[in-house]
């Protein structure tokens, strides 16, 4: 933190000063002015990222599919409702009792009702209708994995399986945060070396955690947020289609059976 010097040491400093060059007495004589008041201190600033480097490879395993056709359709009719952003609709297929929000910042669920709740959780009322694509994203995924904390509760997308040591071994041996890296949602991820699907392709990614930069770049190429600037395991520094990584911390829309039925049980992730 940068030294600050008070006025009244300043002041001090011209009456020496001026001692010396024979006009110290006048100096003397007058009051120094009352010390001004001390700046508030400013928050630590965070260290910058760690720069760009190779890194060892901790491979990822993704969740199977559920293997339920009534799965596959229950998808199919939300993103149905999505289209139509039918909130009556999505409301029936909300589980009658029980629906739950468990949020990043550990508040509490909101007193209202399923569909009230999620709602709320993905901001339907956007007028932009991101709230509406973001429940069509859940809906396009088919790897639901248990939640478990709830019996009977599946999640998508599901969390891979990994060894959580070599994680945090990683993160160590590359200065970063653990939550700067995703891994694939599929076999192999094309690094492209501008945000561009007409880009040269600077290295492939197989099924192995992948560092995730800020994007300084300004590219006007990018302004939709369509690609994420990684850093490849070769320590390289290019894009990828955002869709093709999946973050560990990222929501998850939860569902369960109600008799032969299914239903959304409630969310995981998110906040106000």
């Amino acid at each position: 933190m940068r030294d600050l010097c008070s006025t009244a040491a300043v002041t001090a400093f011209a009456i020496a000063l001026a001692l010396t060059t024979g006009a110290g007495q006048a100096a003397a004589q007058q009051k120094s002015p009352p010390p001004a008041a001390k700046q508030a201190p400013q928050p630590p600033q965070p260290p910058p990222p760690a720069p760009p480097k190779p890194y060892k490879t901790v491979a990822i395993k993704l969740p199977t599919p559920v293997s339920d056709p009534s799965f596959d359709a229950f998808r199919k009719d939300i993103a149905g409702v999505v289209q139509k952003k039918d909130r009556a609709a999505l409301a029936r297929m909300i589980v009658s009792k029980g629906f739950f929000w468990d949020r990043d910042d550990g508040k509490p669920a909101p007193k209202k009702s399923g569909i009230d709740i999620l709602a709320q959780a993905l901001n339907l009322g956007a007028k932009d209708g991101s709230g509406w694509e973001s429940l069509a994203g859940f809906a396009a995924e088919p790897m639901a994995a248990p939640l478990p904390e709830r019996a009977s509760v599946f999640c998508a997308p599901g969390s891979p399986n990994f060894d959580e040591r070599e994680l945090e071994d990683l993160a160590k041996t590359t200065d970063t945060d653990p939550l700067e890296w995703a891994y694939p949602m599929r076999d192999v991820v094309e690094v492209r070396e501008t945000p561009n699907g007409t880009a040269p392709v600077i290295e492939k990614l197989g099924m192995h955690f992948v560092r995730v930069l800020d994007d300084d770049t300004q590219s006007t190429a990018n302004t939709a947020g369509e690609w994420l600037r990684v850093v490849a395991p070769s320590g390289k520094v290019g894009f990828v289609l955002a869709d093709s990584l999946a973050s560990l911390v990222g929501a998850q829309l939860c569902y369960t059976k109600e008799g032969n039925a299914w239903k959304i049980a409630g969310i995981v992730g998110g906040e106000e």
